[in-house]
């Protein structure tokens, strides 16, 4: 099992052990102790699937008080899965990467706490899966809107299918009061 973190070393990309034989194959989607040595030692409490159709984007995402952690993976298709900086003094702040995730790669990918959160589905459709650090809380959600051009993620899709909710995001910098603060590291 591999732990490689991205341009935001924070953020860690996971290329689990894929064992194949003619019946298939076995991974270990987690391991508690095997995720805390490769950088990922946080405690899990909420398990979410969604299914969503070529062209959907889902995000820019994140919780003001509440922050989550997500492990996320593709369970079937593939997306462009990606994180943004959004700690107020960050170094990295405003910075973002993409990592493309397939039921194909089995890669995951971590995000911690103080980053956005969205996804769009490059294939005919995709079930995406992740686990939480914190519970969700619909009261207390940033939504960033996907084209912000402070942030510049470049999408691989140009019209994506948006909820309402995620059409009616807010650029980054309407949103400077709510951003989590960047803690400097010990």
């Amino acid at each position: 099992m591999k732990f490689v973190p991205t341009a935001l070393p924070e953020v860690i990309v996971v290329e689990p052990d894929v064992f194949r034989d003619p019946r298939g194959f076995f991974f270990e989607s987690y391991h508690a102790d095997k995720y805390a040595a490769g950088g990922i030692d946080v405690r899990f409490v909420q398990d979410n699937h969604s299914r969503s159709s070529h062209g959907t984007l889902r995000g820019m995402h994140a919780q003001r008080q509440r922050p989550q952690g997500k492990l996320v993976r593709v369970v079937h298709g593939e997306v462009f899965d990606v994180a943004v900086d959004i700690r107020r003094g960050s170094p990295r702040f405003k910075q973002w990467v993409g990592v493309v995730l397939s039921a194909d790669n089995f890669r995951q990918c971590y995000i911690p706490p103080g980053f956005a959160h969205g996804f769009c589905v490059l294939s005919d459709m995709a079930e995406f899966e992740y686990k939480c650090t914190d519970f969700y809380d619909p009261t207390d959600e940033l939504r960033i809107v996907w084209n912000d051009p402070e942030i510049g993620i470049a999408w691989p899709i140009s019209e994506p299918v948006l909820s309402d909710k995620d059409r009616a995001g807010q650029a980054l910098a309407a949103l400077w009061d709510q951003l989590p603060v960047y803690e400097t590291p010990r």
